[in-house]
């Protein structure tokens, strides 16, 4: 059997080398698995067989890479009232799950019921599928072939070429599906059409919490929400969501991220997070947004690339997560987000950075640190801190609101412009205008009593974390084009005998800057072509981090976590 590394590496080679071709199709339908045509919703794959010794020996050694973390918060200052809006809010929580579900995959039920193997059953919920989200999407169950590119958002015969060739209003909507009428031709949904019943249910939830809600704007945030889940118009809610600044609970609901639709990186995942807002934490982060302006202006790239100004009514604030669904919940969880990712809402009010301090805690202690602890250079582990993992994390939510979102050419936005490759490109751009934003920052003393040394090396040391997420996560591809891009450009060194690593300060500096220059570039360029490229060179594991890779699987380290959530843990 292979290693886990070996899985990976041939995963991340076969999704390059589709990338490097430009081969977007879709594995075509068996008779067997296919649904009636006009259903809304369709299985992408035949129903699952028993399955074999090799495949449930895979799911129980996977299963071990999720290490379980019990997600719980402090709710005593809630008042009965409050801690009620929360189990609504839970309820309708799990009706973004079981959307997500029939996003990603289809029938949920009829999937986990032919599993016969506890282990692969539980993987599989894991996953949301039957395909292993950090080792390129592998199929475990016996029976169900490869994962459509396009998930359960197109009929999975469907091509690009199709696709493309269709006259039909809304087809790249981000909310709306794609099926075959009872002729086999296209046809759209909107979601509100083809997720009716369970988004009725939401929204009723939603507004039943909302006559809880004692922050008034909350309220009514919750009240245009319901609406959105019933009318697919989600920007009247999400400019409502921006100006919330006083409620102590929160719920991010409805379809968000478009991660899920490898085929175009067009189609919106339902998921949802609940919320408890860190007063004190909070406010320590408040300050930073005014930066924002000035970074902009400073962004190592050309006048043309940075003159678009970040909205000024973007805000920093800290969150205990009490619960995860949908599509945050899927493989690696989620431990900050920058919403909402309407690019218009962003350009008038900027966007809300949610920092989720224990999940981010709990990745801290249970993987970042073990793994400083295999790979690091021992005389700078003492550099690796959780005010720093903390630090990272948030200026990469807020380095999303740097850059460019339209294309230079005016010819639309740059998540238009770089299709199904815009992901992968906006996490790896976050990420280094992070760093570069901390150290901005920290020239001007505005960190405190810090050492640059703590962000870097512990930057360093959260690229091996999220490299191990594969080449299906966006996440884990900006950060094997980074570790590549900067082992070439010598900003870190690796020890021969010891096999440890130790960063240069000075080379890390000018490698931040010149990534920084060619992802900002590429993406006023709206250059898809050159993000296929980078992506074929850059974006694959090399056999020297496929062997450190595996010392940290062999010392049973973690890949990501698994909750333990809900009422029942939260006491309610």
């Amino acid at each position: 059997m292979r290693t886990g590394v070996e899985r990976l590496l041939l995963a991340i080679g076969a999704t390059m080398f589709l990338a490097a071709c430009g081969q977007k199709d879709q594995p075509a339908a068996t008779a067997s698995s296919a649904p009636p045509a006009a259903a809304p919703v369709e299985a992408p794959a035949p129903a699952p067989e028993s399955p074999d010794n090799a495949m449930t020996q895979y799911a129980s050694e996977r299963l071990g890479i999720y290490t379980p973390v019990r997600l719980s918060a402090d709710l005593s200052h809630l008042s009965a009232g409050q801690r009620e809006m929360i189990g609504l809010l839970i309820a309708a929580s799990d009706i973004m799950d079981d959307l997500f579900w029939q996003q990603a995959y289809g029938d949920r039920d009829e999937l986990l019921d032919a599993i016969d193997h506890a282990d692969t059953r539980e993987f599989a919920r894991i996953n949301y599928g039957p395909w292993d989200r950090l080792d390129g999407d592998r199929s475990f169950v016996s029976g169900v072939g490869e994962k459509p590119k396009g998930a359960n958002f197109y009929p999975p015969d469907m091509t690009r070429a199709e696709f493309e060739a269709a006259d039909l209003e809304g087809k790249s909507s981000l909310y709306s599906i794609l099926r075959r009428d009872a002729d086999g031709a296209l046809r759209v949904l909107r979601y509100s059409e083809a997720y009716a019943d369970e988004l009725g249910r939401a929204a009723e939830l939603l507004r039943q919490a909302s006559q809880l809600a004692e922050d008034e704007d909350f309220a009514g945030y919750l009240r245009m929400r319901a609406a959105a889940l019933l009318s697919d118009d989600y920007q009247p809610s999400d400019l409502a969501w921006m100006d919330m600044k006083s409620n102590p609970i929160d719920v991010v609901i409805g379809p968000i991220e478009t991660y899920e639709d490898k085929l175009f990186g067009a189609k919106a995942a339902f998921e949802s997070y609940v919320l408890i807002k860190d007063l004190e934490w909070s406010a320590r982060l408040a300050r930073y947004t005014d930066f924002l302006p000035a970074l902009q202006e400073g962004l190592p790239v050309a006048a043309e690339y940075k003159a678009e100004v970040p909205g000024t009514d973007s805000d920093l604030n800290a969150y205990d997560v009490v619960y995860y669904a949908g599509d945050c919940n899927a493989g690696s969880k989620t431990i900050a987000i920058n919403l909402p990712n309407d690019e218009q809402v962003q350009a008038q009010k900027g966007t809300r950075r949610l920092q989720l301090k224990n999940a981010m805690r709990a990745k801290f202690d249970e993987i970042l640190v073990p793994i400083s602890e295999v790979l690091i250079a021992e005389d700078q582990r003492k550099y690796i801190t959780f005010d720093a993992f903390f630090a990272n994390t948030m200026f990469h939510e807020v380095a999303h609101g740097l850059g460019i979102r339209n294309t230079l050419d005016g010819s639309g936005t740059v998540r238009e412009a770089l299709q199904d490759t815009a992901s992968a490109i906006e996490e790896g751009k976050a990420d280094i205008l992070g760093l570069y934003m901390i150290t901005r920052l920290h020239e001007q003393g505005e960190l405190g009593d810090t050492t640059l040394e703590e962000y870097y090396v512990t930057f360093m040391a959260s690229i091996f974390r999220s490299v191990r997420f594969g080449a299906s996560s966006a996440h884990g591809r900006a950060n094997m084009v980074r570790f590549n891009f900067f082992q070439d450009a010598g900003a870190f060194r690796r020890d021969p005998a010891s096999g440890l690593y130790s960063i240069d300060m000075d080379a890390m500096q000018k490698a931040m800057t010149e990534l920084s220059r060619k992802l900002l570039t590429l993406q006023g360029d709206g250059d898809y072509a050159g993000v296929q490229q980078l992506l074929a060179e850059l974006g694959m594991v090399r056999p020297g981090l496929a062997a450190d890779l595996q010392r940290l699987a062999d010392a049973e380290i973690p890949v990501d976590v698994v909750f333990e959530q809900g009422a029942e843990v939260l006491g309610l």
